[in-house]
């Protein structure tokens, strides 16, 4: 595969700090999907995300982020995003852009995404939570953002999310 990312846990923990973004890391053991962190994240308080990595039929790269209970219609997604037919992006794809492993998905990889080739896809459930729970680059440790933090680090990465109210489209 490729050269190591820029980022990984410890670089981005030391970027948060020296960031003055508040933030609150758990370790655990790996969690590969939703399903397999449920206990997990019953103990840490917030919104928990699941994150897709996509591709369009173009060759354009999307990350969704949404709450780790919504149903997304990819096909629906794909209309109200712009996008053409969607499908999961190549492991290799997403360890160039995101500099992330499958399960490690994350809004936080973007601090990877240097030449913005991912679109920022955030649930409208996730833009309106309090606290936000991200993995830290690896999927053995959770973060939580409050919404203050969260919105400083997109601020500071210079993105701005299409916002979408996956509950709205229906399942």
């Amino acid at each position: 595969m490729t050269e190591a990312p820029a980022f990984d846990r410890e670089k981005l923990t030391v970027w948060l700090k020296a960031n003055g973004v508040d933030h609150l890391t758990h370790d655990h053991p790996a969690v590969f999907r939703v399903e397999e962190g449920l206990d997990l994240k019953a103990d840490l308080p917030g919104a928990h995300t699941k994150n897709l990595f996509l591709k369009d039929h173009k060759g354009r790269l999307w990350l969704i982020s949404a709450r780790q209970d919504t149903v997304i219609d990819l096909k629906r997604a794909a209309a109200v995003m712009g996008s053409g037919r969607l499908s999961f992006g190549a492991e290799t794809l997403m360890w160039e852009t995101l500099g992330v492993r499958p399960g490690s998905v994350t809004a936080l990889g973007l601090i990877n995404d240097t030449d913005r080739r991912v679109t920022f896809v955030l649930d409208q459930r996730l833009w309106d939570a309090d606290i936000v729970n991200f993995h830290p680059l690896t999927n053995t440790a959770t973060t939580a953002l409050d919404q203050l933090a969260f919105r400083r680090v997109l601020a500071l990465l210079e993105r701005e999310p299409v916002v979408l109210d996956f509950e709205a489209m229906g399942a």
